[in-house]
């Protein structure tokens, strides 16, 4: 076998293909959130909806099945590489200078993507596994009311905080892997250098942001 395919550079890689393509898969998720903003019943119609397509659609579909294989090699491979890395470094240094150019991100990836794998898996028990083999009950018309499972959810303050504090760890994990993923790609050249950090900066502030006030209007809202 080709040696490049077994070399942490090709692990690296898809690595960093892996995340970029699951940042996306946050915009696009975000945006059908989104609709939780919307009041009343039409906000609820128009969320079931959105959450119906999201469940039928063959395109859909498809598209679920290589996020979900994004997800699984991501954590695979950034496990894989921590591993690694701490393997190859196993003595702490013994006094630290304190110029290292070593975020507290950077160096604590293996505890960010922990807390963000249990935070993935209680948020799919709470709405992807009620929506596919919950009793969800149906909605006026005639849809899964995943709305009513949502916002029921975010009116418990346990539940809001552990949102909130995930999303301030997934953008901890976006500010180092961007940044990472741009470098190991080779895109992050001098050129671009300045661009790629006013981006990455927008990024990781507005996802996690953006997400964490979904929950936070809910709950302020049902007060």
């Amino acid at each position: 076998m080709n040696t490049y395919f077994t070399s942490s550079i090709f692990r690296k890689t898809l690595a960093s293909l892996s995340g970029l393509f699951l940042v996306f898969f946050l915009i696009g998720h975000l945006a059908g959130n989104f609709q939780l903003f919307i009041p009343g019943d039409l906000g609820q119609k128009q969320f079931n909806e959105y959450a119906f397509f999201m469940t039928t659609n063959p395109v859909v579909n498809v598209l679920s099945l290589i996020t979900y294989s994004a997800v699984l090699l991501h954590i695979f491979l950034t496990l894989y590489l921590t591993l690694q890395s701490k393997k190859a470094r196993p003595v702490k240094y013994a006094v630290s200078s304190g110029t290292s150019n070593s975020s507290w991100a950077s160096n604590n990836m293996a505890i960010l993507g922990t807390l963000l794998l249990i935070f993935l898996v209680i948020h799919l028990r709470s709405f992807w596994y009620e929506m596919h083999f919950g009793t969800i009950e149906m909605d006026p018309w005639g849809k899964k009311d995943l709305y009513t499972v949502t916002v029921t959810a975010f009116y418990e303050l346990w539940y809001v905080l552990i949102y909130v504090v995930s999303m301030v760890a997934l953008g901890l994990h976006l500010h180092h892997g961007l940044e990472s993923s741009f470098q190991t790609l080779g895109i992050k050249t001098k050129k671009y250098s300045l661009t790629i950090k006013r981006v990455t900066t927008v990024m990781v502030l507005l996802i996690p942001l953006l997400f964490a006030t979904i929950p936070i209007f809910i709950y302020i809202k049902n007060i």
